[in-house]
Formats: structure tokens, sequence, C-alpha cells
């Protein structure tokens, strides 16, 4: 599916970041529709089903963590998120909550663009696909093989699991307590320095350099996502 046909909900509720949104994406191609309250986003997205979410987490009548969760009772539309709050924490609870992406205000259009683009190609990607080829990266899903630059890499099943939950969801920033509880269980969704040890390990196994990723992007205090580079 072309951007063109693409549609892109925007719930907002200033007047002037709605219009700036709005122009911004008609100029990529999108069709937008607007909402400036929770209630009539929630209501939009059931009936004009749109293709991604731009979500403003202060919202009037409900919190932008809640429209997240009304919204994933029935739908796993992607969702990204532009909001003033820049906190850790605030961002950990959106993404907790269901949200793709996190993007502060203020920010450039430019940015946001290649957010969304990256969210929009995921979705194109059939996961049904058993083989992910990644920027240089080639997962086989149904055969648990790895190659890097067509040199096969050797992993632990936990090493795998890391590796596949973060390329499966690419587009996607995953915390730190969701690749816990997805690799580890629920008991250990804590333990983050289980974590600091298997991404070690695992980016050492793939060549891949912290200080500039080539595959896992370390997104500081929240957790990591696939390199869109």
């Amino acid at each position: 599916m072309t951007d063109a046909a693409r549609s892109i909900l925007v719930v907002e509720d200033e007047p002037q970041i709605r219009k700036f949104l709005r122009i911004s994406l008609e100029s990529h191609g999108y069709t937008v529709h607007e909402a400036r309250l929770a209630a009539a986003g929630l209501e939009l997205c059931a009936t004009v089903r749109p293709d991604l979410i731009v979500l403003d987490l202060g919202l009037p009548d409900l919190t932008g963590h809640e429209f997240i969760s009304r919204v994933r009772e029935w739908s796993q539309v992607p969702i990204i998120v532009v909001s003033v709050e820049r906190s850790e924490s605030a961002k950990v609870l959106a993404l907790d909550a269901g949200a793709n992406d996190y993007v502060t205000k203020p920010f450039g259009i430019s940015e946001l663009m290649a957010r969304i683009r990256v969210v929009l190609r995921n979705l194109d990607d059939t996961r049904e696909s058993p083989v992910l080829e990644l920027q240089g990266l080639r997962l086989n899903l149904a055969q648990h093989e790895v190659e890097v630059d067509g040199e096969t890499i050797h992993l632990t099943k936990k090493e795998y699991d890391l590796l596949k939950l973060i390329a499966v969801n690419r587009g996607q920033v995953l915390t730190h307590q969701h690749i816990l509880r997805e690799v580890w269980g629920p008991a250990q969704q804590d333990e983050t320095h289980y974590l600091r040890v298997l991404v070690g390990q695992l980016r050492q196994k793939l060549g891949d350099d912290p200080a500039d990723p080539r595959f896992i992007v370390t997104v500081q205090g929240v957790g990591y996502r696939f390199s869109s580079h």
C-alpha cells in the first residue's frame, strides 16, 4: 500500500498543533482525520479505521494512557505519542500501555515523518514471512537461524528470543519491563540487570557497536528498539 492510500488520525486538543500536523501530513500524501477530544478520537478510530494514530497525551477528557488502553482492547493500530512530557517514566507508561513510539514536543516534522514511515513499513512487512532481512541481518524464524552479512551467528535461546522480539517489532520502542516479561517471564520483569547483560552479549555476537548501533538502539532509561538506519 502506498503512503497516498494511508490514513492517519490525529488526536490533539491544541488547534495550532493539529493544523500544523494536518498540513504536514497531507503534504506527504496522507489522508488525515482529526479529533480534539479522546471520545471523538475513539469513535473515529472505530469508524474510519486509520492506519496510524498520532496522539497527544494531555487531552481534556481522558488521559492519553487511558485512550491507548481503550484502543488496545480491540485494535493493534500503531500509535505514536507526541507529548511535552520528557520524563522517562512518562515514556515508559505510554509505551507499556501500548504505544509504538514516543516523540517529545517540540519536534521537527522530518523526525515525526521518519518515525511514521518506520512504523508503516513494519505494517507492510508480513510477519507471517519466515525470514526477516534487515540491514544485513537475516533472521530465519522457522529454523531459528541468524546470519550477519552472510555469516552464521550462534546465539543462546535467550539471545535469539531477545533479537527476534526486537526485530519483529521494529519501528516500536520496547520497554525494559516488556522485554523482560516476554523473554524471562512476569516474575523477572524488574530484573533490568539481566537484560543489560544479555543485550551486551547479543551486541558482541552481532558485532553491533552500542555507540553507533546498526541493529539494537538503546532508548535511555526506557528500553530498546531496532535501528531504523
